[in-house]
């Protein structure tokens, strides 16, 4: 009997160490698989809330078996190109170019809105030096590129517009230009149903050097057309000037004026004469700034004179690294013109011009 007694007391030891062992090493693996979930719940919830995909921190057995279909966690840490490129914060975002080009981006770089201003005309009288002179300014977006939206592309709608503009935050103007909604007669219609607030800036010029402008401009993409003299005249012998050519007609500014006014107040349209936005470009462009209710920043230090081309360019700016002068199409020379036939055309927008400065309340010494 004390041999059955020692002999059951004594092979028991293995099997009593190895349940030991087998109970201590469960409760391991439970505590490990607990750990596992209770991690991978967080990463779950987090990846709910960020939209990302589920993923698993571990590979425990018993979290393969509960959660199989879920594929493992990407180790934090940089790839070998992260780790040779220069570190930057993760949240910065870059600062606003004042270029005019869109962002498309975070929406921490803005939103894009209709504009607020508008630069409606005129052709060949300086639209695009006004662009290029007031984008310069941190607070006013301009796009680039002239839209059409009010005399070609209405009937794209609103949002399709609004989808060309570039972002802008919201101490920020957005300002598109399109020189010939000022003779689109549907355009100011248009531009008040959008918005009867919007602030409208013409450019307007001399309308006899802006006819030969315009002509200058023609005659470089179709060196066949008629002379100037040619499509100014009806019948030159007894001054009939052809008011259907559209180089003549943009010049008779109070007519096309007459369209606006029944829509906006004077108040809020503002004129920019293009003679002087040549001589003084600080000047003209402190009272668009002025207009725009935005801060003078752009001023005498913006601008230096081209002779080349006859007018003035931008300095080097922090941004840039060269002057920006307005392309090859600007500074054109000018066709040659019989001098009675400036006069005769003189003649014609006398009475025009009169008009248009009593009704704006400026003389623009065209005369």
């Amino acid at each position: 009997m004390a041999y059955r007694v020692l002999g059951r007391a004594g092979p028991p030891q293995p099997r009593r160490a190895r349940r030991l062992l087998f109970a201590f090493t469960l409760s391991l693996s439970c505590t490990y698989l607990c750990y596992s979930l209770l991690c991978c719940c967080d990463d779950l919830g987090q990846s709910r809330l960020l939209g990302a995909p589920r993923c698993l921190r571990g590979p425990s057995a018993g979290g393969q078996k509960l959660l199989q279909k879920s594929r493992p966690c990407d180790l934090p840490g940089p790839t070998p190109s992260e780790r040779s490129a220069p570190s930057a914060p993760a949240a910065a975002a870059p600062a606003p170019r004042l270029s005019g080009s869109n962002h498309s981006g975070s929406p921490k770089l803005g939103t894009k809105r209709l504009p607020q201003a508008l630069i409606v005309g005129v052709k060949k009288g300086g639209t695009r030096a006004v662009l290029e002179f007031i984008r310069v300014h941190p607070d006013v977006r301009a796009l680039g590129t002239e839209p059409h939206f009010f005399d070609r592309n209405y009937g794209r709608g609103l949002d399709w517009y609004r989808s060309l503009m570039p972002r802008t935050l919201e101490s920020q103007i957005t300002l598109e230009k399109t020189p010939s909604y000022f003779v689109t007669q549907e355009a100011p219609r248009r531009i008040f149903n959008m918005s009867r607030d919007t602030k409208l800036i013409v450019v307007v010029r001399n309308p006899v050097t802006r006819a030969i402008s315009d002509y200058t401009q023609t005659l470089s993409k179709k060196p066949d057309i008629p002379t100037f003299e040619g499509l100014s005249f009806r019948n030159r012998t007894l001054g009939l000037v052809d008011v259907s050519w559209n180089a003549i007609r943009i010049g008779m500014y109070a007519l096309h004026l007459e369209s606006w006014l029944r829509y906006f107040p004077l108040a809020q349209i503002h004129f920019v004469s293009g003679e002087r936005l040549i001589t003084d470009p600080a000047g003209e462009m402190g009272r668009v700034q002025d207009f725009l209710g935005i801060k003078r920043l752009i001023t005498d230090k913006h601008f230096y004179f081209n002779k080349t081309k006859g007018f003035p360019c931008l300095k080097k700016t922090e941004s840039s690294l060269l002057p920006r002068c307005l392309g090859k199409s600007k500074g054109r020379t000018h066709v040659q013109i019989d001098p009675e036939v400036i006069d005769q055309l003189r003649e014609f927008y006398r009475p025009y011009n009169i008009k248009f400065y009593e009704t704006v309340g400026q003389d623009f010494r065209w005369e």
